[in-house]
């Protein structure tokens, strides 16, 4: 997003936003108002879908209110829009890539004409604040927009190859990257948008079809996705969006034969069982999995200590540190330990707790009853192995009385063996730790299975030794910004190492759109 002063959202940027985007947002939060406890069918095949079964979208910040009503689907829905997707393949995959991404573009100007209701939306769903929901949204636009540019930056990516050297015949070759087929996106709860709307545009882009699945806890901004590329002119069957349970419609559509390709985006546990499914084809698919992170932030002796406070507290604590990308260990040298942990405390215990349509909130409620109670469980185990330097507890007051919140958290003296520092709470909590050199700094965050992000303080010549060492996909250096977070198409790609991604290419980078497609050769030879 542009606006007339020529301000352009990014993750960098959405800290100072210009009053616009403040009196939009507020303007359209009471449009939604509106709108809340709508019924919404599935898509497929074009058509409004509906289950004799449904669910309620509830807001976490107010469990009493009923954002939307959301269909059921099984295992015979999935079916159905695995069919349609099938039928509808060939001729997509023979539209004229020009003509995909003139579809394409179209819809990622809907998803901007539609951004303050849909970040709306996403506040109450998520329970992001106004500025990280606004971020997501505009983001799913540019991830679409960046998939379009790469296959228009690669002539759709048809290379002519060199000439066989034969006498009397002329012998020429051809690399053509195409599609596979069906694919299955499923998304997560915690970006419904880019990461529902972002792996769709790529699939889409390169002439897959596309049946997307998101979580049961954030179905109403995908359905609105979903009308964008309705809107958009994209053929009936081209893509299809399906709601319901993991285990019924979710496990159907991983089991299926007729899918060609999947994405999937949530935790390790769930990514490795849907590895393993998919093994079990008749022969190897293309899978892209992105699995969670726990990611580390090291700050040496001569970092600047405002950034890396700065940093590491809006990475730790936005989105209630629901974000794969969330910091969640810092490993913090001797010498500036005591004044960063002084300071970063004192700027946590400052952040603003409550309602995320509301404009002064930083942190919204965690996403439902599950968290809300691995909370509690995991703060006391904190409390009991190590020292809580504030937080620790939910919120109770009258504001807070029927919504998921609760404090962001900080430990010290956690001990190192400790189970915690491996485990990916999905949670406002934060581990800290002193070290004695940027060595055991480097040892500690590589020391877990994941290798997401990663986050870096000090000087430029430690800088180097950083990116040289850390294992993971994503590094960020002496970032205010974000220590961990902040991945936004064609400026900082996002994807993982080790259990933290499969791969091997990341979101919104060069490489990424090719991962939707496979390579053909045609050799052609004729005599002379």
């Amino acid at each position: 997003m542009t606006d007339s002063a020529g301000f352009k959202l990014t993750y960098g940027t959405m800290f100072d936003p210009p009053e616009e985007l403040h009196s939009r947002f507020s303007q359209a939060t009471e449009s939604v108002k509106t709108q809340l406890g709508k019924e919404y069918g599935m898509l497929i095949d074009g058509k409004d879908h509906f289950t004799a079964e449904k669910f309620e979208d509830r807001n976490p910040a107010d469990t009493r209110v009923v954002l939307g009503i959301f269909q059921k689907g099984d295992a015979q829905d999935a079916h159905a829009a695995l069919t349609a997707a099938k039928k509808a393949f060939p001729s997509w995959s023979r539209t004229p890539w020009q003509k995909r991404v003139e579809l394409l573009r179209k819809a990622a100007d809907l998803i901007c004409q539609r951004q303050f209701e849909m970040s709306v939306v996403k506040a109450m769903e998520v329970g992001k604040n106004r500025m990280e929901s606004l971020g997501d949204v505009v983001e799913t636009a540019e991830l679409i927009r960046y998939a379009c540019d790469r296959m228009e930056e690669n002539n759709g990516f048809v290379i002519q190859m060199g000439r066989d050297p034969l006498r009397n015949l002329e012998s020429t070759n051809v690399s053509v990257l195409r599609p596979y087929g069906v694919w299955v996106i499923i998304s997560p709860f915690n970006y419904p948008a880019a990461l529902t709307g972002g792996p769709a545009g790529a699939a889409l882009v390169a002439g897959n079809t596309v049946v997307f699945k998101p979580s049961s806890e954030t179905p109403w901004i995908p359905r609105i996705l979903a009308e964008c590329l309705r809107d958009a002119g994209i053929p009936d069957g081209v893509f299809n969006y399906v709601t319901g349970p993991g285990n019924t419609i979710g496990q159907a559509l991983i089991e299926s034969p007729d899918v060609d390709g999947l994405t999937f985006t949530g935790s390790y546990d769930v990514g490795m069982r849907i590895y393993k499914t998919f093994a079990n084809g008749l022969y190897i698919r293309p899978l892209i999995l992105e699995m969670g992170g726990k990611n580390a932030a090291i700050v040496t002796k001569n970092a600047v200590i405002e950034d890396a406070v700065i940093g590491i507290m809006r990475s730790c604590f936005g989105l209630q540190g629901q974000k794969c990308s969330a910091c969640s260990r810092v490993f913090i040298e001797k010498p500036v330990y005591d004044t960063l942990v002084e300071r970063l405390v004192a700027m946590t215990e400052k952040l603003v707790i409550g309602d995320p349509v509301e404009r002064e909130t930083y942190m919204g409620p965690v996403i439902n009853e599950k968290a809300y109670r691995d909370y509690q469980n995991y703060c006391e185990e904190l409390n009991q192995h190590g020292r809580l330097l504030t937080g620790g507890k939910i919120l109770s007051s009258e504001q807070h009385a029927h919504g998921y919140f609760v404090r962001p958290t900080i430990v010290a003296d956690l001990p190192l063996q400790h189970p915690l520092w491996q485990t990916e709470m999905f949670l406002p909590i934060v581990t800290l730790a002193k070290i004695d050199s940027l060595q055991e700094g480097l040892s500690l965050a590589n020391s877990v299975k994941y290798g997401l992000t990663a986050g870096f303080y000090g000087s430029p010549e430690e800088t180097e030794i950083f990116f040289d060492q850390i294992e993971a996909g994503v590094g960020y250096a002496n970032r205010p910004l974000g220590a961990t977070t902040g991945a936004w198409p064609g400026y900082q790609p996002f994807g993982g190492w080790k259990a933290s991604g499969g791969s091997g290419k990341n979101a919104g980078g060069y490489h990424y759109l090719q991962l939707y497609m496979h390579e053909q050769i045609q050799n052609r030879v004729r005599r002379l």
